[in-house]
């Protein structure tokens, strides 16, 4: 596979990129199916690209036929400052004439395992395989995901059990090394993401640079660099980087 790695100046640009795709994205979905399904993602870019689309593309797609999905969550309550689901509602889903029942978060308040069972579930009912392999086929329409300074992406950590996982679409996760520290998470499995019409990585900063160039340039090591397990089937892989992930003097 063929990624598209396309370099923007700073992370301003990056997310006004990246909530153009989405936009692009709704209008091919709902034009072909009536309906979008996408996946959101933690982190400070996705934030700013959801504040970017509620300010500026709050008309621009007809938002009940959109569905919201997460790509992992933290086990807190969803109003605890570490929810991914709430900093996706309060700059995002509150703000956007999305009913209610279109937006499918994961409960990370109630047992990591229990959670994960439950939204496996969920997606299965949604999107159902029959085994034919296609992208279109029991997978999401996108998804967005981040890069870790360690190589994760989603909640799948280096080392961890669910680097391994080829069977559900989505389990909990114990990190001994997450970003807030030995913690449980609840995350879309490889398999599941690989299934997705469109991955769009979002990566910013010079911290992430390192990390990015072995993700794309250095030899399969999944289980230290998780994100390297990112290769949808039938699906585009898209890299939306900045400068300084890119550890360029400035975007070409």
């Amino acid at each position: 596979m063929n990624p598209e790695i396309s370099v923007r100046p700073d992370p301003d640009a990056l997310a006004h990129d990246a909530a153009r795709r989405f936009v692009q994205s709704a209008r091919d979905a709902i034009d072909l199916a009536d309906r979008f399904s996408v996946a959101l993602s933690g982190g400070s870019t996705p934030k700013a690209m959801h504040q970017i689309l509620a300010a500026d593309y709050r008309d621009a797609i007809d938002w009940t036929k959109v569905e919201i999905f997460f790509g992992d969550e933290r086990c807190v309550p969803p109003d605890h400052a570490e929810s991914n689901y709430r900093m996706a509602s309060e700059t995002l889903l509150s703000k956007v004439p999305i009913p209610p029942d279109n937006v499918h978060r994961m409960r990370g308040e109630i047992d990591p395992n229990e959670a994960a069972k439950e939204y496996g579930l969920m997606l299965k009912e949604k999107f159902p395989s029959t085994g034919s392999g296609q992208a279109a086929d029991g997978g999401l329409d996108l998804i967005f995901l981040g890069l870790g300074e360690d190589g994760h992406t989603a909640s799948l950590f280096p080392g961890t059990a669910a680097v391994n996982e080829t069977h559900h679409r989505c389990v909990a996760n114990y990190a001994e090394h997450s970003t807030t520290g030995k913690s449980w998470r609840i995350t879309l499995t490889a398999p599941f993401i690989n299934r997705c019409r469109a991955v769009i990585f979002l990566v910013a900063g010079a911290a992430k640079a390192k990390a990015l160039s072995a993700v794309l340039e250095g030899p399969p090591q999944p289980e230290k660099f998780p994100a390297q397990l990112i290769q949808p089937q039938n699906g585009k892989l898209i890299w939306l980087v900045d400068a300084q992930a890119a550890a360029m003097d400035r975007a070409e």
